[in-house]
């Protein structure tokens, strides 16, 4: 259940991300959900094997959220492309 409960809250995360920023199109709200998945499952997974926190602990579901916001970011900053006219 938990499980779940930390893919919700990566998908909820990307989905908020991706209607806060203007200019919305399918692929991009869809490559913002998979990603905040993405940083949901691995930041609980990596809390988990350290040692930080247990899977079914709060901790988990507040990091998860945490590690969704963070790998978007990077994905934002770094791989995203810049548009067409603007500064190089």
């Amino acid at each position: 259940m938990s499980l779940l409960i930390t893919v919700s809250i990566g998908l909820a995360v990307g989905v908020m991300v991706e209607l806060l920023l203007p200019g919305h199109r399918p692929l991009e709200l869809i490559l913002a959900m998979l990603l905040g998945v993405a940083g949901a499952l691995l930041t609980r997974f990596i809390g988990a094997k350290i040692g930080w926190f247990g899977t079914e602990e709060p901790e988990s579901f507040v990091t998860s959220g945490l590690g969704s916001i963070v790998l978007l970011t990077l994905f934002g900053l770094f791989l995203k492309r810049r548009p067409p006219g603007g500064p190089s």
